[in-house]
């Protein structure tokens, strides 16, 4: 598991989820060496929050770059408050296969595992 280290913010991403982050970014054709994995907290979901991944061509200006080793990771500022600890991991099951995520500040959460409350 690779663990991300900022003054601001702690993000792990486990070897699985590493590899599927790969795979998407081969898949849209974007060079880890300027584009990468953007994590992000929005309002909404179940439980006030969702969390969302999408794969970008480069980060925003006012986004923390956290250097991932083969990749960079895009955090907004609005986001930050609420990644600091998470784990996100890549899972397949009978039920299906996707991306979970742990987070240690969460205060609750629903049955989708994608939304929680802080």
């Amino acid at each position: 598991m690779s663990t991300i280290n900022t003054m601001e913010l702690t993000l792990s991403i486990t070897p699985s989820a590493s590899a599927e982050v790969h795979k998407f970014m081969t898949a849209e054709q974007v060079a880890p060496e300027v584009g990468g994995l953007r994590v992000s907290v929005q309002p909404g979901g179940c439980s006030g929050f969702k969390y969302s991944l999408l794969i970008e061509d480069k980060p925003a200006e006012d986004d923390t770059i956290l250097n991932q080793g083969s990749f960079n990771v895009f955090v907004d500022p609005f986001s930050m408050q609420y990644l600091n600890g998470v784990v996100i991991d890549h899972v397949t099951s009978m039920q299906g296969s996707g991306f979970t995520f742990k987070n240690p500040s969460s205060t609750g959460g629903c049955g989708c595992g994608s939304s929680f409350s802080a």
